[in-house]
């Protein structure tokens, strides 16, 4: 049952532009997080244990480097190691991947117990989500075609994207919500990334319309974004995963 709507192939290289919750680098990098330097490796791992110690899983944001195939894998195999593997995701940045290294990814991180999603140019996310078993896709809200991405991708694992700052205003805050209704809505798992207050109380409201149980889908919030609410929100048996950006090396 729907809820009403209460308010209101290689890629080409581009200059540096935030979208949704991201910064899209043209053929470098997606990160659904926010601009800067992100940790080491190393360091993104000890992070995540932490957070899976007091109970977040969490999704490792990945910005590769010079040899992003070979990072990612490497970052794969460091989190499986960790004994983390259940309780991660890695996000891939497909705009800096091949169609081949992609799918290479993906079977490697099936065979492991590793989620993998997908995020980048919405296009050829959906494209390789069909082709990749069990990937999810981060889906930025203000992205064109988002909404659209969604209804394609409603029965599966999408982590919808909000904005971290007031660029967009409401109208990047309705386009969030019409995405949010068609994955409330759809069969899959949706990840609801932002941590405005008014919008995590909107995805608990859809999520309570649709008679959604609190396993079938999840907030995902930013390392040290809102880390009360995040607790707040575990305690009352919600899955909070915290998404923890790494940086390339290996």
């Amino acid at each position: 049952m729907r809820a009403p709507f209460p308010l209101s192939q290689g890629p080409a290289v581009c200059p540096a532009r935030r979208v949704g919750l991201g910064l899209w680098t043209g053929s470098r990098r997606y990160l659904p997080g926010v601009a800067g330097a992100a940790p080491r490796p190393a360091d993104a791992l000890r992070a995540a244990a932490g957070l899976v110690a007091a109970g977040h899983p969490v999704a490792l944001d990945a910005a590769p480097g010079a040899d992003p195939a070979g990072e990612l894998l490497a970052l794969l195999d460091a989190v499986v190691s960790a004994g983390l593997a259940g309780s991660c995701r890695l996000t891939a940045p497909v705009a800096a991947l091949r169609d081949a290294a992609v799918t290479a990814l993906g079977e490697r991180a099936l065979d492991a117990g590793v989620g993998l999603d997908l995020a980048g140019p919405l296009d050829r996310v959906r494209a390789l989500v069909a082709r990749v078993p069990e990937a999810g896709a981060v889906v930025p809200a203000a992205a064109p075609g988002a909404e659209r991405a969604c209804r394609e991708l409603a029965d599966g694992r999408v982590r919808l994207v909000g904005r971290t700052s007031r660029l967009g205003g409401a109208a990047a805050d309705l386009a969030f919500v019409r995405c949010l209704n068609v994955l409330m809505s759809g069969g899959g798992r949706p990840g609801v990334g932002t941590s405005d207050p008014r919008l995590l109380a909107i995805a608990g409201e859809r999520a309570a319309w649709n008679e959604r149980e609190p396993e079938s889908w999840e907030y995902v919030m930013r390392q040290g974004a809102r880390v009360d609410e995040q607790r707040r929100l575990l305690a009352g048996g919600h899955p909070v995963r915290v998404a923890v950006r790494s940086g390339a090396g290996r």
